[in-house]
């Protein structure tokens, strides 16, 4: 039987190892480990790629946004409100800031309902956070609106929006700051954990700076307290190499899209994500696929059986919903969501031929 996994991790590596493998030796043979030439190489690489004046790989994805809230001072007392449909790691960021998270609906585009974050605001309440999730970034109008209207700050976790457009402008360059992950499954993945935060701010980029590395200015002082949360040589120099190439591999994700909205755009049982170029204030790049589905549970397993694999993201869990955390709030729009969500086969060397066949038996299953 046919097996298409959810995500070939090993075929990161394999589709290009000998420029990949050269990448790699390079740094070892010059014993260029930790902050060398490659790591300011990609920073500077990311910021002319975002168009932003200022970019910083750290360890993670997670790191990146607590180092981004301390630098731009959010911290006890405040509240910052974000999406339930998004990784633990969202909210455990605020959290360990020792701010409040407070999750808010996400709306039909399964992002950020601007109307439900109005009504989540208090007088606590410092910044907004919209995710960018799946490759596509919120209607930042409406959110900076919102934002203008009531005093608070854009913060972004762009972790999943590498690339993503709204009206021209990359997600994560909307607030005063946006995060980046480099997780191996991500848009532009590395070989460990990577992440990166990015500003157009002056004096957040110089908070950051220190904060990242220990509290250490240029002399190498110490003149603040920070973290060691510093991307690794190895990784930028793999993650620099690949982003030579991240334009081709978003378009082959569009194209993917496409082929999956061409055979199953006709399905009154799925609700699909927006075609590429279905909206043209929105240019996406399909991190993940995910769907809505009828009978979503029976699909997956139908699925499975013919050796597609599938997943929900976050093992079906919306924030709201891990009641050990403290977390009271009820959003009824994110748990029907919830039990509907599923994300197919999306990558850069899933093949047409395997396309067709993940359409063929989802067909199938629905009848047609």
């Amino acid at each position: 039987m046919k097996v298409i996994p959810f995500f070939p991790y090993a075929d990161l590596f394999k589709r290009d190892e000998a420029a990949l493998s050269e990448v790699m030796l390079d740094v070892c043979r010059r014993g260029a480990y930790i902050l060398q030439k490659e790591c300011r190489d990609f920073d500077a690489n990311l910021a002319k790629f975002m168009g932003v004046k200022h970019a910083f790989g750290v360890a993670n994805g997670t790191d990146a946004i607590i180092i981004g809230l301390k630098a731009v001072g959010i911290g006890p007392g405040d509240e910052v409100i974000l999406p339930s449909h998004t990784y633990i790691a969202t909210a455990a960021s605020v959290h360990l800031v020792g701010a409040t998270p407070v999750l808010a609906e996400c709306g039909a585009d399964h992002m950020l309902d601007a109307a439900d974050v109005e009504r989540r605001i208090t007088s606590r309440t410092k910044a907004i956070m919209p995710v960018q999730i799946n490759g596509r970034t919120c209607d930042m109008d409406a959110l900076q609106a919102v934002a203008d209207k009531h005093g608070l700050m854009i913060v972004e976790d762009a972790a999943q929006g590498l690339g993503s457009r709204f009206k021209g402008r990359c997600a994560g360059t909307f607030g005063k700051f946006g995060t980046i992950s480099f997780y191996p499954a991500k848009l532009l993945g590395c070989f460990g954990d990577g992440g990166a935060i990015v500003t157009n701010d002056d004096a957040v980029a110089a908070q950051i700076a220190l904060l990242k590395d220990h509290g250490r200015n240029d002399e190498g002082r110490v003149v603040a307290w920070g973290y060691n949360s510093r991307l690794d040589n190895m990784q930028a120099a793999v993650l620099d190499y690949k982003l030579k190439f991240f334009e081709k591999d978003i378009a082959r994700r569009r194209a993917v899209a496409a082929r999956y909205q061409a055979g199953l755009g006709d399905l009154a049982e799925l609700t699909l994500p927006p075609a590429p170029d279905a909206d043209d204030r929105h240019f996406d790049v399909y991190q993940n696929y995910e769907l809505e589905a009828e009978r979503r549970d029976e699909l997956r397993a139908y699925l499975d059986s013919r050796g597609v694999k599938t997943i929900i993201q976050w093992a079906g869990t919306p924030v709201h919903q891990f009641k050990e955390l403290g977390f009271t709030v009820e959003l009824p729009k994110t748990d029907k969501f919830f039990t509907r969500f599923v994300m197919l086969p999306m990558n850069v060397v899933i093949t047409d031929e395997e396309v067709d066949y993940i359409v063929s038996a989802i067909r199938s299953f629905y009848g047609k």
